[in-house]
């Protein structure tokens, strides 16, 4: 019941934008750790906050990018049947994207990151991430407060820390990499499913709130965005509130952000309706990030970066126990830490431990065993030759990245854990649109 969503919710992919560059007059590295994105700085989580909008003052209307991602993939095994439609059971290599960016002013108050993809894998086009902002500037209790309010299409897209899911490591995966088979609902399921609305705060520089509410998008509009699947997905009953509170400090070199998320949805799973009632999912979740900047005046600079969060799942499941027979109530929680080191904005290593745990239930998960749980390693090397101050190529960069994941444990079992185990090779281009 659970795996359908999973295995297309998994492959992540990293978003940095030139035409936010052009915009702001700034190179990719005064943002962006390793001058490439989505692993942000502290200009960039402000960038953001504020709305898309500070600039320049040029003219860099209209604010439009592209990117290519080119991939090689190999597993340990074979997987059966092929990795997807078109494709071998194994050393595969793909086009996995092509998208087009509206990434900064729409006016002088009101700014954008939305993306339209066309994915190589499945062979579609999607309306992918999208998050418009307005944003204002005041006073409260003496104190300065950033406020605003965001439209978007995925719980934590609009986040501004790397922790959490829509932006977290590893920040590109391959899609034709077997996954384990349960994730938390916030942990990608919802991308692209459900479009929703919120408003947000950062009071004196330290305290940051947020409230949004979200309503799943019918199959026939789903369908016509490109989002997959469709068929036998969930649907969603009445609104799905969504909440983040966040601490952060800077102070010299070092920056600190602790964090609460969560949401809760109640869902017909497989999208029938049949049993008459629904399934209540409520994820809680827990993060953390730390950032060490050797010369924050230097945007080139060694960076140590560090970020975790804790999912955990509560699934009243009175919907599946009627219709699959499914456990009454099934927990599961996720949990991820990495950290990385970029040297002189150009070379980052970074590893990551990941595990999940949960209740078994074979009717629920899909499993052999009935366990959800999963285990491993995922360790990178990226290499971005330009996005610098100095750079020879000022208007295109590039990211070439080798990922090695090891499953220590895969949907349950030690054994054969390794067979998933996966070499990605991932090419990824990005220029702005004029």
């Amino acid at each position: 019941m659970a795996a359908t969503l999973v295995m297309f919710s998994l492959a992540r992919t990293a978003q940095a934008v030139p035409s936010f560059a052009e915009q702001t007059g700034q190179p990719c590295s005064a943002c962006h750790v390793g001058a490439f994105g989505p692993q942000l700085k502290q200009a960039a989580r402000d960038f953001k906050l504020y709305g898309y909008i500070n600039s320049d003052n040029q003219d860099h209307f209209p604010p439009l990018a592209a990117m290519v991602q080119t991939s090689f993939t190999h597993t340990n095994a074979p997987q059966s049947g092929g990795a997807a439609p078109g494709f071998g059971p194994n050393d595969n290599f793909a086009a996995d994207q092509v998208s087009l960016f509206y990434a900064g002013r729409i006016t002088s108050e009101i700014g954008a990151f939305a993306q339209i993809t066309y994915d190589g894998i499945q062979h579609n086009f999607t309306m992918d991430n999208i998050d418009i902002r307005h944003a204002r500037e005041g006073s409260l209790f003496g104190s300065d407060i950033v406020y605003g309010v965001t439209l978007n299409n995925s719980p934590t897209v609009q986040d501004l820390w790397n922790s959490t899911p829509a932006w977290g490591f590893p920040y590109s995966s391959s899609g034709l990499a077997p996954t384990p088979a349960a994730a938390t609902l916030i942990d990608g399921t919802l991308a692209q499913a459900v479009v929703g609305a919120g408003a947000y705060a950062l009071w004196n520089d330290l305290v940051y709130l947020e409230l949004d509410a979200y309503k799943g998008l019918g199959r026939d509009v789903r369908n016509a965005l490109g989002v997959v699947p469709v068929s036998d997905s969930n649907s969603y009953d009445g609104l799905i509130p969504y909440w983040r509170a966040a601490l952060q400090h800077e102070f010299g070199q070092h920056y600190v952000q602790f964090g609460t998320y969560g949401l809760q949805a109640n869902l017909y799973p497989g999208g029938d309706k049949t049993a008459g009632t629904t399934d209540q999912i409520t994820d809680t979740a827990l993060d953390a990030n730390y950032q060490w900047i050797a010369d924050p005046d230097d945007t080139t600079s060694n960076v140590v970066s560090a970020h975790a969060t804790y999912i955990h799942e509560k699934l009243d499941l009175d919907a599946s126990q009627q219709l699959v027979g499914s456990n009454p109530t099934n927990t599961l929680s996720t949990f991820r830490a990495d950290v990385s080191y970029s040297i002189g904005a150009t070379y980052t290593p970074s590893v990551q431990y990941f595990r999940t745990r949960g209740s078994s239930d074979a009717a629920y998960w899909g499993t052999a065993n009935g366990s959800p749980d999963s285990e491993g390693i995922i360790g990178e090397i990226a290499y971005v030759p330009w996005g610098k101050p100095d750079s020879s190529v000022t208007r295109v960069n590039a990211r070439l990245a080798l990922q090695y994941v090891a499953y220590t444990k895969f949907n349950g079992t030690e054994q054969g854990a390794s067979k998933n185990n996966t070499i990605y090779l991932n090419l990824w281009v990005a220029l702005p649109w004029r």
